[in-house]
């Protein structure tokens, strides 16, 4: 099939790139010029496993290209797919400008019937506003569908290419015919094509990820009441996630969860609630829970430094929102080295991927390291903020030759607390017991039980 995909970010070029690997014949659009002309020369804007060997492949055996005509590309396609961002505004609506901006441009352009397909996330009845928009610009016949994408960054080829299921928000069987055959080499292993109006569609998507949202707040929550309690957060995971009901995925807790998708999607649908009226209650309540667990590794931080880091030093493992991907958008590591950095700490850091996104918003306010050990040199403390594979098996020998101290704070709750005890560190993680078996200069220590 011909495709158009209109907008190479993350889930653009995944989208587009995946598409291509199939078979069909995709262009991509962008505005941004030398990004398009990075792309033409075969390199990839974003870091995402998995993509680089299709990306390439398909440039090479022509399958996909890359410009900023969107004419050319609008005439070439029977589906256009619409990947735009949709970012929340002052009061946390998405803004729709991008899209209903790009359906106008389209809907001048095009001579004959199209599938427009809306990637993004949007609010509930945005697949109307569109058609709306065409139906005042055109009298060429289009049909606006809604197809929600459920990507997984660090595994979002393979999410892609294997979905679980995908939805389509759509009433027409014209558009139902040509996007199931679309759709047909993803889910030759039985896994569902969902059929369903626009407005649940577009609907599905925003419930999906608040639910997640919901359920990683959850077990934060659970986390914070079993160091009040002295329970073990990892073992209450395995004790529940084993209830099929409840399932074993985003049980883990930790320093809250960032990224492009979760934050402005609960964000987004409070606010459809709040414009239809209704109070949605828990979600507020997950927003206001995560902002605050985003820090917390600063508050236990400052409690052991009785509230005083002044001239401290802190080196940072992980900045990334999670593994496997380089978007640092709403990462929690962020809002840790903004406080620290207010309270006069300097910060150090390092991130396989993430680091040189970091570099562009704090610039020289903090300094970069190499590598995992190099970031550690002179650093009165570690924090873990991402947890990277890399990170997991650390020699601990010459971790101690360059922390300053043995202390580390833990949001990712890494490493086994036994272990930790027998090193002799003073080991802070989410949820479990404190292990404070460290001699430091302000204070002495016990293993906390």
């Amino acid at each position: 099939m011909k495709i158009a995909v209109i907008g190479t970010g993350y889930v653009g070029l995944v989208t587009g790139t995946c598409l291509a690997e199939t078979g069909n014949d995709v262009i991509c659009v962008d505005i941004n010029t030398q990004k398009i002309e990075k792309m033409q020369q075969g390199e990839l804007p974003i870091y995402e496993p998995g993509l680089e060997l299709l990306f390439h492949r398909n440039i090479l055996q022509k399958r996909i290209q890359f410009t900023t005509d969107l004419s050319a590309a609008v005439h070439h396609a029977e589906i256009i797919f619409m990947a735009l961002p949709t970012p929340p505004g002052a009061d946390g609506a998405a803004d729709l400008s991008y899209i209903l901006g790009a359906a106008k441009d389209i809907a001048l352009l095009i001579t004959s019937y199209k599938v427009i397909v809306n990637k993004s996330t949007v609010p509930v009845g945005t697949a109307d506003k569109v058609k709306a928009v065409f139906e005042s610009i055109t009298t060429v016949d289009v049909d606006v569908i809604s197809n929600p994408e459920f990507l997984r960054e660090g595994v979002a080829v393979e999410d892609f290419m294997k979905p679980d299921r995908v939805v389509i928000g759509t009433t027409s069987e014209r558009a139902k015919k040509i996007m199931s055959a679309l759709y047909a080499p993803y889910v030759r292993q039985g896994n569902p094509v969902i059929f369903m109006d626009e407005r649940s569609a577009e609907l599905t998507k925003y419930a999906a990820n608040s639910f997640l949202a919901t359920k990683i707040t959850f077990m934060n929550e659970i986390a914070n009441l079993c160091e009040l309690v002295g329970a073990d957060v990892d073992a209450i995971r395995r004790g529940i996630g084993t209830d099929e009901r409840i399932g074993k995925r985003f049980l883990f807790p930790g320093i809250g969860y960032g990224g492009s998708c979760f934050p402005k999607d609960v964000q987004a649908l409070v606010k459809s609630a709040d414009e239809h009226a209704y109070n949605f209650e828990i979600l507020k309540s997950v927003i206001t829970i995560n902002e605050k667990q985003k820090v917390i590794l600063a508050d236990k931080l400052l409690n052991f430094y009785k509230n005083d880091i002044s001239g401290k030093h802190f080196a940072f493992w992980g900045l990334s929102f999670k593994p496997e991907t380089d978007d640092i958008r709403e990462a929690p590591a962020l809002y840790l080295i903004e406080t620290l950095l207010k309270q006069g700490a300097s910060i150090s850091v390092f991130d396989p991927e993430g680091q040189e996104n970091v570099r562009a918003i704090f610039n020289d306010r903090i300094s970069y390291a190499e590598n995992q050990y190099a970031v550690l040199e002179g650093a009165d403390a570690l924090l873990i903020a991402t947890e990277w594979s890399l990170f997991r098996n650390p020699d601990f020998e010459k971790m101690e030759d360059l922390l300053k101290e043995k202390v580390i704070f833990d949001g990712r709750n890494l490493f086994e607390l036994e272990k930790m005890a027998e090193l002799g560190y003073y080991y802070n993680s989410i949820g479990r017991k404190l292990i404070s078996k460290v001699q430091t200069p302000h204070q002495s220590f016990a293993i906390t039980t």
